[in-house]
């Protein structure tokens, strides 16, 4: 007998089970008092420590840096009720947390493989195939399109990014810290420290406006799939053609027909089909379009990315992003932006490039 799926508000919630509750101390002894050898890294909501629980599993414990006013403590403990029973296989497992302590802590399923930032970026990167990095698109297209539309709440990400994206022993991607930034008060989330940082993969209608859609995970999607294709940072200048950005640049070459020349210079050409490269790209310049309506949901890129054959549909509209002096740059344009929200954006078409 086939199961019915309830998905309902989120009243609904309440019918939900909730983590498992730490104890302070037993995290603190797991991360050995949270030691600077356990950590391994620290994201937009705080610190992360390995921690070997009593029973010998290796978990990721999250500091969060958040208040614990009754409140905020009370706003925690709903969302992590909400989050933890968020299962896809994409989606970083939330396993526990502790609320009654001097931190609000998180724990999670352990990633021994790391972010994907590292194995793009890092020191000691991972060479990755263009297997694995099609995988990794497809997988986090997927993460995406459950949180946006087949889980019972809508859950926007807000804070995509390859540091935000984890790779387990099979190097396939699981998303990490959705639903965290519902702890953040609404008028802050998108001007916080913790997003200026990273502005590159920030919509320009949500790094500017705080304009809030599931188009906002869309256009960072983009951003994350040309960097994967590319092996480039969002925020990188390329020097071999006139100091362009990422987006400038995979701009540049689509107009021009030459997709393949953004491809990594680590991957064997033999190694890909260039129609396949090419329709990636494509999806990327989608997403990442200034104007919000035309990019597609994350459910339309999956159906994208695993259809076969060249899109029907080419991108419309000129990329954009927010520099790190919070301008909007598009094209061979920048937009300066002041407090004024009329200066900050003008309108559509100067966003667009048009």
């Amino acid at each position: 007998m086939r199961k019915e799926v309830i998905r309902d508000g989120i009243l609904g919630a309440s019918e939900l089970r909730g983590p498992m509750n730490y104890k302070y101390n037993v995290l603190k002894s797991a991360t050995k008092n949270f030691s600077e050898e356990n950590k391994l890294g620290e994201g937009g909501f705080g610190e992360v420590y390995k921690g070997i629980l009593k029973n010998g599993r290796v978990v990721a414990v999250k500091k969060l840096v958040i208040g614990q006013s009754r409140r905020e403590k009370a706003d925690f403990e709903s969302e992590v009720k909400l989050i933890s029973n968020v299962h896809h296989r994409n989606l970083i497992r939330l396993l526990g947390c502790c609320s009654k302590g001097p931190k609000l802590l998180l724990v999670y399923e352990y990633m021994a493989n790391n972010s994907l930032d590292k194995c793009l970026f890092g020191e000691r990167r991972t060479i990755l195939n263009w297997k694995q990095r099609n995988d990794i698109i497809v997988g986090t297209a997927s993460g995406l399109a459950y949180l946006h539309e087949q889980f019972h709440v809508c859950i926007i990400h807000r804070d995509i990014k390859t540091s935000n994206i984890l790779l387990d022993n099979d190097m396939q991607p699981k998303i990490a810290d959705f639903g965290l930034a519902r702890l953040l008060p609404e008028d802050q989330s998108h001007l916080s420290t913790n997003f200026a940082r990273t502005m590159g993969y920030t919509a320009p209608e949500y790094a500017i406006q705080g304009q809030l859609s599931e188009k906002v995970d869309a256009y960072s999607f983009g951003v994350v799939a040309l960097e994967i294709v590319s092996g480039q940072k969002i925020t990188d200048v390329n020097f071999d053609a006139d100091s362009e950005y990422l987006l400038e640049r995979a701009w540049r070459l689509y107009v021009n027909d030459m997709h393949l020349e953004l491809v990594d210079d680590n991957l064997a050409p033999d190694e890909y089909k260039a129609e396949d490269v090419k329709k990636i790209i494509e999806i990327g310049l989608m997403c990442t379009q200034a104007s919000a309506s035309l990019r597609p949901t994350m459910s339309e890129v999956v159906v994208l990315l695993k259809s076969k054959g060249p899109l029907e549909h080419s991108p419309q509209n000129r990329t954009a992003f927010v520099d790190s002096d919070t301008r909007v740059v598009h094209g061979d344009t920048t937009t300066s932006n002041g407090s004024s929200s009329s200066n900050a954006t003008a309108s559509n078409s100067q966003l667009s490039g048009r």
